[in-house]
């Protein structure tokens, strides 16, 4: 057993389980830093977990394919020659060479540029130089493809993989927040991603950056400076009277403002045709402001009768987020205990006109990414939050998640669908760091369907 090997296997379940006080609502910082525990979310939760690889617009035709991760590992997701949507370990099975240096592209067959093993589009090694020669033709090719993922699987185009055979289906493990908050951005119509993925990498954990997205408390504070600028309205985004949370199982959540239910009973008498000049009339009021867009009709049904009211921020577990209204998905990619890398996808309705499209993507590169305005306020939050949990004293202070501990209610409609109806709060933030760590000490899927906590009820 190697060093790396020895320090997983010391995280064990009761140590784990320590790092989050549910009741009390403390975290321990050690989970940002700690190189085993690192290792372990690699084994446990992201090679365990459903993780998004592209929409089906970046891989319309047969041979397009796009780079991707799955926690350190890099995969390639290509439509093969019968048209199916394969996701192969971008890894030669010969020395490990990486086989596409591109992000993306179309190609017939992929070649390594180490020793030439050449692989079909489905991943079969279908050719190695010298296979008379210097292998005497005593080489069983068909053992030597390149390594798949275990499921494939879409939900309204939008594929997703795991390299764990026992993992559920898709469907079950979106469940209903999952799919609700994918249909944030399906229920907009017929959609495609925008070429030319923006990334760019910050010095902090990767669940830092992936919490402050159910945090709707720093707003006010850290994006003062959009405010006096003129890009946000902040109360009227922030709405910090009028929130909704939604928890589901393993950990996916969605948390932020929501439409009043009177409200909505107003828009639901509303056609698709009325609802558009509402919006744009609104767009045209904003004068480049962030606004909130009403749903058409089709939301109702694909998003629930609680969630079609949630104008929040979604993640499906672990680590995307459906951002801006649905226009854009963000990828937190671990690169290390204290290193994520940021991928910015802008999704767009196909029946945008060019000048809307153009619009969009102006003021989706400018608010979030690399060049984004509030990207760069959170972006020095998050560095420096996962510095302090480096120190020896500063490290052994628990982060501080208490904020309405206790204090909300979990309605529950006729549907089935669950929320809590409150203020601004970190009930969303307390959830994913439960799940955090019942992924943690989960030994399989078959510990973590059996011992995950149940979706709450009753007072959170």
């Amino acid at each position: 057993m190697d060093a790396r090997e020895e320090g997983v296997r010391a995280c064990n379940k009761e140590a784990i389980k320590s790092c989050f006080d549910s009741e009390k609502g403390l975290l321990d910082r050690r989970i940002f830093v700690d190189q085993d525990l690192y290792d372990l979310e690699m084994k446990n939760i992201f090679a365990r977990a459903w993780n998004f690889m592209c929409h089906e617009s970046q891989i319309p035709e047969i041979g397009d394919y796009f780079i991707n991760y799955i926690g350190e590992d890099q995969v390639i997701i290509v439509r093969d020659k019968s048209g199916e949507v394969q996701v192969l370990l971008n890894s030669c099975r010969h020395r490990g060479n990486a086989l596409c240096r591109a992000e993306q592209g179309n190609a017939k067959s992929f070649v390594c540029s180490y020793h030439g093993w050449h692989f079909a589009l489905d991943g079969e090694l279908i050719g190695v130089p010298g296979m008379s020669p210097f292998y005497r033709k005593d080489f069983d090719k068909s053992q030597w493809g390149l390594v798949k993922a275990a499921q494939v699987d879409n939900f309204h185009g939008f594929y997703f993989a795991t390299l764990d055979p026992d993992a559920p289906s898709l469907p079950d493990y979106l469940g209903d927040v999952g799919r609700t908050g994918l249909a944030m951005i399906a229920s907009r119509g017929d959609v495609e991603v925008v070429d030319g993925i923006q990334k760019n990498t910050i010095d902090c954990n990767w669940k830092v950056a992936v919490d402050n997205l159910f945090d709707w408390y720093h707003v006010a504070y850290s994006h003062a400076s959009a405010g006096e600028a003129g890009v946000l309205d902040l109360a009227a985004v922030t709405q910090a009277n009028d929130q909704m949370v939604m928890l589901g199982e393993y950990g996916h959540a969605i948390s932020g403002p929501a439409i009043k239910q009177e409200m909505q009973d107003e828009i639901v008498g509303m056609s698709d045709d009325e609802r558009k000049q509402w919006n744009k009339e609104e767009a045209a009021r904003s004068n480049g402001r962030v606004t909130r867009a009403l749903r058409m009709k089709v939301a109702e049904e694909m998003m629930g009768p609680a969630g079609v009211r949630s104008i929040g921020h979604p993640n499906i577990f672990p680590n995307l987020w459906i951002a801006t209204g649905g226009s854009q998905l963000c990828l937190r990619l671990p690169r290390g205990p204290q290193m994520t890398e940021l991928w910015w996808f802008t999704v767009l309705p196909k029946d945008q006109t060019p000048e809307e499209r153009r619009m969009t993507v102006r003021f989706n590169s400018h608010l979030f990414g690399p060049a984004g305005l509030l990207e760069q306020d959170d972006g020095e939050n998050w560095s420096q939050s996962t510095r302090a949990a480096r120190g020896v004293v500063g490290g052994s202070y628990p982060h501080n998640l208490t904020m309405a501990l206790g204090h909300d209610e979990v309605k529950e409609d006729p549907s089935g669908q669950k929320w809590i109806e409150t203020r601004i709060n970190e009930h969303g933030q307390r959830w994913t760091y439960q799940a955090w760590t019942d992924w943690m000490a989960a030994d399989s899927w078959a510990d973590l369907k059996a011992n995950h906590t149940p979706v709450p009820t009753g007072r959170v």
